[in-house]
């Protein structure tokens, strides 16, 4: 259960494209996965100044999350769901892949990216780091930026959430933070470090259950944590609860530039990586970021939304909305009131949502052009529209107060009135026999024959 034996299986499915030429990691990697952004899983063979090939996108698209879970789309949420509720302490051994080599740590070695031209320096942004509290009672793994300041230090931004609550702990205590990070991992792991598990539950334990129990740790050297004993590097940091540095700006989710900020230092002790090791990368603000930050929260919002509507049929944090700001819910409406309730019950389980649409079943949430369709035709303002002043909101929108997070929330009801007869709002279809389904499908595959002929000769 490693990122290796997912490639694998990518490789064999044609999901994965080599890309030959040699490249920099510094903006010349991030050109190309943001050309290729929620396409194929991309391998860069031959990386500047570096004997470390990189993979990247492996997150990249719904599908390789569900093959990596091995389950339907149907029931991706529900799998999730029951991972977080029935986490499986994961086995630890002494030893791994990820200890074939131990060494002091160097960053300079890994071809970490610079992404965007403004960005403070170059940054990792695919790891998990994980840490327990002072007594080892407590164990977190979280998904966060980590900067680039000398050969062994890093400056990592931590959010109000977990990591940040045992620093918090720590320092009340005058002591420092001892913290594993880990990269090039199953996207398992990656997804459960992302998920929303309650203060108190490693989520090494929900990657053990998205895993069927297969996924195994290690302890590190030089620092009291843990670490997946399949991952291609772990290194081995203190946090300090004293020293603290300017961190940012880079790219987040938005595809905007997040805000300067106070952050803590990681001083490096320690190295552990497989002899060839794959260094991943993940782009900010590409597909990859969007789905890992995202799907949890859609996963939330839908078992929210099942709570007040029987039929849920889907939920989308959309991409326009940067897989975060924005949230389109298909239901099954019953009675007057619905849309409403379930435009409320989305703001509460996400508070970072920003604006909701909710939509009936016959409309396709992942398609754009349908959502507008339904506002236009299932949609009056005077009655549909829902506006919250000076709520909490998300600090990474930038029309929002990013030091206080207040926003303005807006939620439209787009579900058919169920006072008017439902003939007036279906869409006119035209009889089509398997013949002629037949002959359309044969143009479709002439006309993407011309283009790849117009394109690439």
């Amino acid at each position: 259960m490693s990122l290796r034996s997912f490639l694998e299986e990518m490789e064999k499915r044609g999901e994965v494209v080599h890309v030959r030429d040699e490249v920099s990691p510094r903006f010349e990697v991030s050109s190309i996965m943001k050309a290729f952004d929620g396409g194929p899983v991309l391998f860069f063979d031959k990386v500047k100044d570096h004997e470390t090939k990189i993979v990247a996108g492996v997150c990249g698209t719904r599908g390789r999350i569900c093959s990596a879970l091995n389950v339907s789309p149907e029931k991706l949420y529900e799998k999730l769901i029951e991972a977080w509720r029935s986490p499986i302490p994961s086995r630890i051994v002494k030893d791994g892949p990820v200890k074939e080599v131990v060494e002091k740590a160097s960053l300079s070695r890994m071809p970490i990216l610079t992404h965007f031209e403004r960005d403070a320096g170059a940054y990792i942004t695919s790891a998990i780091v994980s840490a327990r509290s002072l007594d080892g009672k407590i164990e977190n793994v979280s998904i966060h930026r980590l900067l680039v300041l000398d050969d062994n230090h890093l400056a990592i931004r931590l959010v109000p959430r977990q990591l940040f609550k045992l620093w918090q702990m720590a320092k009340e205590e005058k002591r420092d933070v001892d913290v594993a990070i880990a990269l090039g991992l199953h996207p398992a792991v990656s997804l459960a470090a992302a998920s929303p598990a309650p203060f108190g539950v490693s989520e090494f334990g929900i990657a053990n259950a998205l895993l069927e129990n297969k996924m195994h740790l290690i302890k590190c050297e030089n620092v009291e944590t843990y670490a997946p004993a399949e991952a291609e590097i772990v290194l081995e940091g203190i946090m300090s609860v004293e020293k603290e540095t300017v961190e940012g700006t880079l790219v987040d989710i938005t595809g905007t530039y997040d805000i300067q900020r106070s952050q803590p230092i990681i001083e490096l002790v320690g190295m552990m990586h497989r002899e060839d090791y794959i260094y991943q990368a993940l782009l900010p603000s590409g597909a990859e970021h969007r789905l890992l930050m995202g799907l949890p929260h859609e996963t939330m919002i839908w078992e929210a939304v099942r709570n007040v509507v029987p039929v849920v049929k889907a939920v989308s944090l959309s991409s326009g909305g940067c897989g975060w700001l924005h949230a389109v819910i298909s239901i099954e409406k019953q009675t007057e009131g619905d849309g409403k309730n379930v435009l409320m019950a989305a703001f509460a389980v996400h508070p970072s949502l920003k604006h909701a649409i909710v939509v009936d079943t016959d409309i396709d949430i992942f398609n754009p052009e349908d959502v507008e369709w339904a506002i236009a035709t299932r949609f009056q303002a005077n009655e549909d529209l829902v506006i919250i002043p000076n709520a909490r909101g998300s600090t990474l929108d930038p029309s929002a107060d990013q030091k206080t997070g207040l926003t303005t929330k807006l939620g439209i009801d787009a579900t058919r009135p169920l006072t008017k007869p439902r003939e007036k709002f279906e869409r006119a279809k035209i009889p089509t026999s398997k013949r002629i389904a037949e002959v359309i499908n044969e143009m479709r595959k002439d006309e993407k024959s011309s283009l790849r002929r117009k394109f690439y000769g």
